[in-house]
């Protein structure tokens, strides 16, 4: 069972990072945010005809495992569906940190 784990883990890539939105003000001022985790919401990865979700947790955080490939990224929300970067590329049996900026449109 473990050479099975480990064999499937070389034919997936992982992807993990965090989700912030911003700006949350439409003028940033020293000491206060003027980002902040984007919690609860669903990162959309898309290849091929076929899309894989996750949630982030509280704190914008994200993990999952796909197929190696390039992917097209979308989240849940109502603004910023396009979060930056939009596209990723994952590799088989490496783990990849991307960052996600979703753009609230407050300026």
């Amino acid at each position: 069972m473990a050479a099975l784990a480990s064999a499937l883990a070389l034919l997936l890539g992982t992807l993990h990072g965090q989700v912030m939105r911003g700006p949350i003000a439409p003028i940033c001022r020293d000491g206060q945010p003027c980002y902040e985790p984007a919690a609860g919401v669903r990162l959309s990865f898309s290849r091929a005809g076929k899309t894989t979700n996750v949630m982030t947790d509280a704190k914008g955080f994200y993990r999952l495992r796909l197929q190696p490939g390039a992917y097209t990224v979308r989240t849940n929300q109502r603004f910023g569906t396009r979060p930056q970067p939009g596209r990723v590329s994952v590799v088989a049996g490496h783990a990849r940190r991307v960052n996600f900026l979703i753009d609230t449109g407050i300026r």
